[in-house]
């Protein structure tokens, strides 16, 4: 151990000298941080007890292959820096760098999303290192995107056994990691895998990626070993939300005697629940199983709007009540979710892809961009190796909105949140930056009283207050509270700004279990066309439209299959039955729809059937809603979906109701 402690000691002093000058090589960059509270553009609320150390880290993979299409970075004043240097000045201390092993065609032409080959990745670590920053290498195990929907072989692996693979794995691992070591690249964290809970270099069955990651795991210590490094190895999952999954992987992994030492998941605050969850998981699995945890990825938009005229992956529905499309709301969520990390005791946060913008915004020029330099999300040239993604929906940037530059290239104040969190900053001025819509349930029959005082948000978040509200009084007075429904009405804040409240006047919901969170669903039956039965109760936040729990299908083999429950309605009248859906993969000639069976006394049944459900991917609710349901007293009501769909579909369903 004393052997190993000099040698590397000595080879640190070896790298400093070479960088520091000696040879002709570059000397390492060091930024000039903040010792003390600063004024500035965005207000920066301090994080107490952060740990000088913290990792503040970004994922640059997409960097050169902006440069290559002409992107061109500049600092706040608006002159023109090597994008290294402005994350350096902005307190950036670690680059994280996705790595594909082989991401073109057979002519050569690249797949997109930054073209990260081995090579690529080696010229952004040498940045990285000249700037002051350790790299993170994250190996995919792909030869393009890897995450919890898809981990596609490389071509080269495709026909290989699960023995030849883990062979190929170690032999990758060690020779990509000495080439960057070879080249200098101060290489700090090395992950295996990207997002792996369902798969890993298309393996999918657990034990065999658990065979794989012990192998890669080894590769990296011996590469430690032979080179004198101090590298740590990191296993990345998704679905934080989840929490008992996510305990039950590091289990796995203790298990299987997987060498690492840190335990990654990625935490977008739009769709990976609470802090709480997420401090409280993050905690248990470093004081239960001895590792370190680290969120590898993050991100929050700081505007609405398309760059690029290729559509966001984050928009509209995802800006969250407490964190505006702003750049001060960026800034207050990437604060919040490095206090939470270290409280959890995390060692940092990566945000995922701050510099990936909009080569222009000229949608034309930028196809051929995208296709000639990578430097969309996609190129048609990966329809080869992933026909049923990126072969069919190819293009540009999907994350310019989340970016720390504006659609010009021009930095953020937001990026500042890196240097500021351990003194603070203080914002020019104080002001309202949103106020929320409101979102009111009232039972039928009961009075409305809206409050004349709502809660604001400010750009200093420490800053908590009531403004005062006027709302339209003829819309207020419109609202009948006798009849169901949903009603808004429209107000002005202080300062002009608008808010809407939405008030939904509910009856009983007649189905029991609608959302499925009782452990009883013995209520719900399936009668399968096909004899197998594709369904189950899931509890998994990200894939439910409420709470946690959701009815869950998918199936090897195409699916036939009504789901439905039956009740005995006691009163005359009028009727309504609203369902939540989401999926995809179903076919062009899927059939799905919301259903409603009315038998009456005498044995006469009536069914009603919503629009057909056109599914368009994850989290993309259709809403299909029956209105003027006729039922007379002592009938039975049978509410349900149909799906008939080709094999892989799959999809979940929540919020079922039958309302008078």
């Amino acid at each position: 151990m004393k052997k190993k402690i000099i040698a590397q000691l000595l080879l640190a002093v070896m790298l400093v000298t070479q960088l520091n000058g000696c040879g002709g090589k570059t000397k390492v960059y060091q930024a000039t941080l903040p010792t003390q509270e600063e004024e500035a553009e965005i207000y920066v609320q301090k994080i107490d007890g952060l740990a000088s150390d913290f990792i503040k880290g970004m994922d640059v993979s997409s960097v050169i292959s902006e440069e290559a299409a002409g992107v061109k970075y500049y600092d706040e004043d608006g002159k023109e820096q090597d994008v290294f240097q402005i994350l350096a000045d902005s307190g950036v201390n670690y680059a994280r760098i996705r790595i594909w092993n082989n991401p073109y065609d057979e002519d050569g032409n690249g797949y997109g999303g930054g073209n990260n080959d081995l090579k690529t990745g080696i010229e952004l670590g040498k940045r990285a290192t000249k700037y002051g920053m350790k790299t993170c290498v994250d190996f995919h195990y792909s030869d393009f995107w890897a995450d919890p929907n898809k981990q596609m072989a490389p071509k080269e692996w495709a026909d290989m056994s699960l023995e030849e693979k883990t062979d190929a794995i170690s032999e990758y691992t060690y020779d990509s990691l000495e080439e960057f070591a070879d080249a200098g690249v101060d290489v700090g964290m090395v992950q295996i895998g990207n997002e792996i809970n369902y798969g890993l270099a298309g393996e999918s069955d657990f034990d065999n990626e658990l065979q794989l990651l012990v192998s890669a795991a080894k590769a990296v210590h011996q590469l430690e070993e032979d080179k004198n490094l101090d590298i740590q190895v990191v296993v990345h999952f998704t679905e934080v939300d989840n929490a008992e999954a996510t305990l039950e992987r590091a289990s796995r992994l203790q298990e299987a005697g997987v060498d690492y030492d840190i335990f990654g998941i990625s935490y977008y605050t739009f769709w990976h629940g609470t802090y709480e969850n997420m401090i409280s998981t993050l905690s248990e699995i470093k004081e239960t199983y001895g590792v370190e945890t680290c969120i590898m990825e993050t991100s929050y938009l700081f505007t609405r709007e398309d760059a690029d005229g290729s559509a966001n992956s984050i928009s509209e529905a995802d800006v969250l009540e407490n964190y505006p499309a702003t750049v001060q709301g960026q800034a207050n969520n990437l604060r919040d979710v490095m206090a939470a990390a270290s409280q959890a005791g995390a060692l940092g946060v990566f945000y995922w892809e701050g510099c990936w913008i909009a080569a222009s915004d000229d949608y034309a020029a930028n196809k051929a961009l995208y296709e000639e330099t990578g430097c969309g999300w996609a190129s048609s040239y990966a329809g080869e190796y992933d026909p049923n993604d990126a072969g069919k929906y190819y293009g540009g940037c999907s994350w310019d909105n989340q970016a720390f530059f504006d659609a010009t290239g021009k930095k953020l104040a937001s990026l500042d949140v890196f240097k500021y969190v351990n003194y603070g900053a203080k914002g020019k001025e104080l002001e309202i930056i949103n106020v929320p819509d409101l979102y009111i349930e009232v039972p039928k029959g009961e009075e409305l009283s809206l409050a004349t005082e709502i809660p604001a948000i400010y750009n200093d978040t420490s800053c908590e207050d009531l403004v005062a509200v006027e709302w339209n009084a003829d819309e207020l007075k419109s609202v009948d509270t006798d009849v169901a429904g949903v009603y808004t009405v429209s107000g002005t804040a202080a300062e002009g700004q608008d808010v809407v409240a939405t008030i939904k006047v509910i009856s009983e919901n007649l189905l029991i279990n609608g959302g499925f969170e009782d452990a009883d669903t013995s209520v719900w039956v399936v009668t399968s066309q096909t004899g197998e039965d594709p369904t189950d109760i899931q509890t998994k936040e990200m894939d439910a439209h409420t709470d946690a729990n959701s009815f869950h299908w998918w199936s090897e083999s195409a699916m036939d299959y009504d789901m439905a429950q039956t009740v005995t309605v006691a009163a005359d009248g009028t009727y309504s039955a609203l369902a939540y859906i989401q999926g995809g993969d179903v076919g062009s000639d899927a059939l799905i729809y919301l259903f409603v069976r009315v038998t009456d006394a005498n044995g006469e049944m009536t069914e009603y059937q919503s629009d057909p459900i056109t599914l368009t991917g994850w989290v993309n609710w259709e809403n299909p809603i029956i209105n003027n349901i006729e039922v007379t007293a002592g009938s039975t009501v049978e509410v349900g979906m149909h799906v008939t769909c080709d094999a892989g579909g799959w999809g979940t369903m929540d919020d079922f109701e039958l309302v008078q």
